[in-house]
């Protein structure tokens, strides 16, 4: 009598490995460790540091709603997962808002380009959030969520 391969424990371990690598595949600390540092994280947020290099592209890759905070000028195409493009021109101290969303980076100068990242990884106050304001300039509502989950990160 033959046994099912499916049935085997290492098959079992694989579908878990598979899923499990699924899941992680979108976060960018992990698909792109050399544009994406992880620099702080709990249960409430998830501190990224990011830099690219010039001319320097990534793959796609996920990013929980949040704020990024540029650092230094820079000229980027971002990519969505539906191939839809976009150019933009990011000033130092800029912060922008952005709903949770995947997408490839392109940075378009011969400049390196860093920002900082801080995803808010509460899934309310992320949807109230995101509700609120689309990517944009952060307004007074958004800017109170993204603090709520900031000093809830500090508890």
């Amino acid at each position: 009598m033959r046994k099912r391969a499916c049935s085997s424990p290492f098959c079992v371990a694989l579908l878990v490995l598979f899923f499990c690598a699924v899941v992680f595949a979108q976060d960018p600390t992990k698909v792109e460790p050399t544009h994406y540092k992880l620099a702080f994280e709990n249960e409430y947020v998830q501190v990224v540091n990011v830099h690219y290099g010039p001319h320097e592209k990534s793959g796609l890759h996920a990013h929980p709603g949040g704020v990024v905070v540029v650092l230094t000028a820079g000229h980027l195409r971002f990519t969505d997962e539906n191939g839809k493009t976009q150019e933009v021109s990011a000033k130092p101290g800029e912060s922008r808002w952005f709903p949770p969303f995947k997408h490839k980076v392109e940075n378009l100068g011969a400049t390196s380009y860093n920002a900082v990242y801080i995803g808010i990884k509460n899934k309310h106050l992320n949807n109230e959030a995101s509700l609120k304001a689309g990517p944009s300039e952060m307004d007074e509502q958004t800017k109170k969520f993204v603090a709520e989950a900031l000093v809830a990160a500090m508890k």
